[in-house]
């Protein structure tokens, strides 16, 4: 199954320009054979425009045409948008599968002052859904780090994390995307796909290096700090067989007393 994660330019500010851009990213991708196409944390606002949240009630609204690109497309969507809900605002990442309801996940841990003052934390795991043969979950920038969150859906079956983010620049978050990320790809034998923003917006610079990791730790495909990218990689869990057997961190886990 093919997958892409996309890296989109942070400083793009007009809402129809940023739509604009992300139905063109998805059609390329889809051109390419992707059947799942990831995007960015608050991709349909902007990370750094999180304010402009859309009232209860309006995710249709908002989603509408992702989701007509998704079904006539045949391509799944995952991306992320601000939520309000009769609970207070979520941050979500939505999953956009050709001909089905929008599934959302709210992200768990929020990270820094800017989200906590304008998002309640989600309580409920990522569902997973199969898409294309593959066993998908979700989680949100932050969400990834945590070890926990991972193995959670690893333990639930999921072979694929996908992960849209918003990882600010700094010498910490290039550990993150370059090391943090493959390793839980590697200690979960899942495949993580990971896409960020790059470049900056009023508020916030991002570090960009968006990847796709495969359960061995390697990168199927990763961008650099710079620039918007296209990823894409073919995910066979098959082809990791060996990784497995070598690695058997779930059934040994799952056999011991921790």
């Amino acid at each position: 199954m093919r997958v892409a994660a996309v890296q989109m330019e942070a400083g793009v500010t007009d809402l129809e320009e940023r739509r604009a851009a992300i139905l063109a990213s998805v059609e390329t991708a889809s051109r390419q054979g992707a059947e799942i196409v990831v995007l960015p944390e608050l991709a349909v606002t902007g990370y750094g425009a999180a304010e402009a949240h859309m009232a209860p009630g309006e995710a249709e609204t908002a989603l509408a045409p992702f989701r007509a690109e998704a079904d006539r497309l045949g391509t799944a969507i995952v991306i992320g948008l601000a939520l309000a809900t009769d609970t207070g605002t979520i941050n979500a990442a939505a999953l956009l599968a050709p001909g089905s309801t929008p599934l959302l996940y709210a992200k768990r841990m929020l990270y820094g002052g800017y989200e906590k003052e304008l998002f309640v934390p989600g309580t409920a795991p990522s569902p997973i859904v199969t898409i294309a043969g593959l066993a998908c979950g979700l989680l949100v920038c932050f969400d990834v780090e945590f070890p926990e969150l991972c193995r959670d859906l690893a333990r639930r079956g999921a072979q694929a994390i996908l992960v849209p983010t918003a990882l600010p620049k700094s010498a910490g978050a290039a550990f993150i995307a370059e090391h943090v990320v493959p390793v839980r790809a590697f200690e979960n034998q899942v495949f993580v796909v990971y896409a960020d923003h790059c470049g900056a917006d009023a508020r916030f610079e991002y570090q960009g290096q968006s990847v796709i990791a495969a359960p061995d730790g390697s990168r199927l495909a990763s961008a650099g700090t710079e620039g918007p990218a296209l990823l894409l990689a073919d995910l066979d869990p098959a082809a990791y067989a060996e990784s497995r057997e070598q690695n058997p961190y779930l059934a040994e886990a799952a056999a011991a007393v921790l």
